[in-house]
């Protein structure tokens, strides 16, 4: 087998039982890297510190992905002007915080004869967040609801990551 030292130098090709003689004398492990080559090729090196590095590693990366949430808010066809004012700022809380959000507006009864005013409303939504938000799936009647997904820009995604990192260093 072809030998690989604990620094990464090459050592050679040595058989199995001097290369493990060699791993007990440092007080490392022999671990095979590549065992479909020719020669196989095996490694010196401390195994436990090398898993716990991969874990420490496999940390960090879920730690730095971002995972989208999806938010709702619901509006009805007659809804008040301060409920509309209260909902639409909820939403760009939302937005503002990274998650996605199925705006909807609910018809019952009679009201279904009238789903323009339900299309006004999500176009007077899609109107007053137009600065921060990009519309994923445009306002579309489903059922009793018609409704519409709605996500937060990039450039404002980046922004809040690196307003993100400043606080952290200030903190530090």
């Amino acid at each position: 087998m072809r030998l690989i030292g604990p620094e990464g130098e090459q050592i050679g090709i040595l058989p199995v039982g001097e290369a493990l003689d060699r791993a007990r004398a440092l007080g490392l492990d022999l671990v095979e890297v590549a065992p479909t080559s020719r020669p196989p090729v095996c490694r010196i090196m401390d195994f436990g510190k090398y898993k716990y590095e991969l874990a420490k590693k496999d940390k960090v990366s879920k730690k730095k992905q971002h995972s989208m949430q999806l938010k709702e808010m619901r509006y009805r066809p007659k809804i008040d002007e301060h409920d509309y004012q209260f909902k639409t700022k909820h939403v760009r809380a939302f937005l503002e915080g990274g998650a996605k959000v199925r705006v909807f507006v609910m018809f019952r009864g009679r009201e279904m004869t009238h789903q323009e005013f339900g299309r006004k409303i999500l176009d007077r939504v899609k109107e007053d967040l137009a600065d921060i938000v990009q519309i994923d799936v445009a306002p579309k009647m489903e059922g009793y609801t018609m409704s519409m997904i709605v996500s937060p820009k990039a450039g404002l995604l980046r922004k809040n990551k690196s307003d993100d990192e400043k606080e952290e260093q200030a903190a530090k």
